[in-house]
């Protein structure tokens, strides 16, 4: 059972960024950095696990698709700041850009395939997951970078009064 929000004089407001190395890897390697990054905040096990799926998702993303042609020195940039209503997340990287400039609609390509978990089709899942499971995505490129902004509602903060935040 998840616990009530915590009083925002118990949370600590915080930010934080590093890079990841445009490789399968490091993907994992992100994912250890990123409860590293995230322990002054005492999740859930749930609110992690959220955390982690959609960031994993995105990076992987980044890596089969924005980086395909991995090189040497591609980097992706993954920075947070904790608000009041949840963390908000900064995912910056040099590789293609999104097709038609905007992430996919989130929609799978397929209906609901009657086999058994051994026979599912790879891929078309990451964005629906990504899309259901984060609030306030914006993604733009510019000057030969992509931006994707995104918050995960986590760790979110009562206001002075009790009254939850805001949308």
């Amino acid at each position: 059972m998840a616990s009530q929000p915590a009083p925002v004089s118990d949370i600590p407001s915080f930010r934080f960024t590093f890079d990841v190395d445009s490789s399968q890897m490091a993907v994992r390697g992100a994912l250890l950095r990123l409860r590293g990054a995230l322990s002054p905040l005492s999740l859930e096990p749930e609110e992690l696990e959220t955390l982690e799926l959609v960031l994993a998702e995105i990076l992987n993303n980044i890596v089969e698709h924005a980086y395909a042609d991995h090189r040497p020195g591609d980097t992706i940039t993954v920075s947070g700041e904790h608000r009041t209503d949840g963390l908000h997340l900064r995912i910056r990287d040099r590789g293609k850009a999104m097709p038609n400039g905007q992430p996919p609609l989130g929609r799978p390509a397929f209906g609901i395939p009657r086999c058994g978990a051994e026979r599912l089709p790879e891929g078309g899942f990451g964005w629906p997951l990504i899309r259901d499971l984060a609030r306030d995505l914006c993604y733009r490129r510019l000057d030969g970078e992509n931006t994707l902004d995104l918050r995960v509602a986590i760790a979110r903060q009562s206001r002075a009064d009790g009254s939850p935040p805001r949308c």
